[in-house]
């Protein structure tokens, strides 16, 4: 049986990840300092609080599971506003916390590294679909670390541990099973402003109505989270046939494919809640842009993965979690 060391495996993505290997036979051993990570998602799996730049720790765990035959580096701080207020607490925690992770793996002779990387990178700014070879152009800190990070992987590479980078769009939803799912009461992405609109009566608003898209609004690719850990396990299980001796690291966008205007996302949701949800026209926010969305052609080729589930799904998944997820954050 294989099992996979998960750091970051508390969090959102992590822990949907672990919960993806456990039903595929994956035996998933967690890593999470708990900084923004929740206990209750590492119930029933072996998991170690600690830091990813502790090497004691992460000597232990290699120790005590020699069988470890690849990693999943979900560990990171992700709030793009949060970076812009403290970009050193950022690149402290995302580029050099990394290195030290990876100077730590390379020791214990761990030569499968599977990166969490974001769509945030491209420059993904006139509403156009962005392949793995798309100009890059991160538009905040947070962002910045995750192009940094792949860079510094890709020259590792060269030399030490394989790097296999997932470029995230943009995840929604929760675990099908309910283990698992989006911890914060008040997230900032689109799908939670929604719901949090929703639940306290008030229109949504729809900044920007003038983008180059079919209907003016911004697009973005939302990818079920399930979808995403499916997509981990995949890489898991061919990492091997996509990195070798010769190619020793690259990267996969982890996308639908198609992009979903912000008003299309407006009619998902209403087609799932009982009482529609009103929207106005708003001006954009400063540094708004059309968005983009991906091309999949990679991920289908050396993954054989496309998503399965609908953004409907997503959307009733994420408000299926909700009760579960405000019960949990009383503790």
């Amino acid at each position: 049986m294989t099992t996979v060391l998960i750091a970051g495996g508390a969090g959102y993505i992590g822990s949907t990840v672990a919960s993806a290997c456990l039903d595929a036979g994956i035996t998933p051993v967690i890593l999470d300092n708990l900084v923004r990570g929740r206990r209750e998602f590492t119930e029933g799996r072996t998991f170690y609080e600690g830091d990813i730049a502790d090497g004691a720790v992460v000597d232990r765990i290699f120790s005590e599971h020699p069988d470890i035959s690849a990693v999943v580096h979900c560990a990171a701080l992700i709030v793009v506003p949060e970076s812009v207020a403290d970009p050193i607490g950022y690149y402290e925690a995302n580029v050099s916390k990394s290195l030290s992770f990876l100077k730590h793996l390379h020791r214990n002779q761990c030569d499968r590294i599977i990166f969490s990387s974001s769509a945030s990178i491209y420059q993904a700014e006139d509403g156009s679909p962005v392949s793995e070879d798309s100009p890059l152009a991160p538009q905040s800190p947070y962002a910045r670390t995750k192009a940094v990070c792949e860079e510094m992987f890709a020259d590792i590479a060269a030399a030490g541990p394989r790097v296999l980078s997932l470029r995230y769009f943009n995840p929604v939803g929760a675990d099908p099973k309910l283990r698992t799912g989006l911890q914060l009461r008040r997230p900032s992405h689109a799908l939670g402003v929604l719901i949090q609109a929703h639940q306290e009566g008030r229109p949504f608003p729809i900044t920007g109505t003038n983008y180059p898209t079919r209907d003016g609004t911004g697009i973005r690719d939302y990818v079920h989270v399930w979808d995403l850990a499916a997509a981990h396990v995949a890489a898991i299980q061919r990492f091997d046939s996509i990195l070798t001796d010769t190619t020793r690291s690259t990267a996969i966008n982890l996308g639908t494919g198609n992009g979903t205007t912000v008003r299309e996302l407006c009619d998902a949701f209403n087609a799932v809640v009982s009482t529609p949800l009103a929207t106005v026209d708003a001006d954009p926010r400063p540094g708004d842009v059309a968005g983009g969305y991906t091309k999949s052609d990679r991920a289908a080729e050396l993954l054989g993965w496309t998503p399965r589930l609908s953004l409907e799904e997503g959307i009733r998944s994420a408000l299926d979690w909700i009760p579960i997820r405000d019960e949990r954050l009383k503790d």
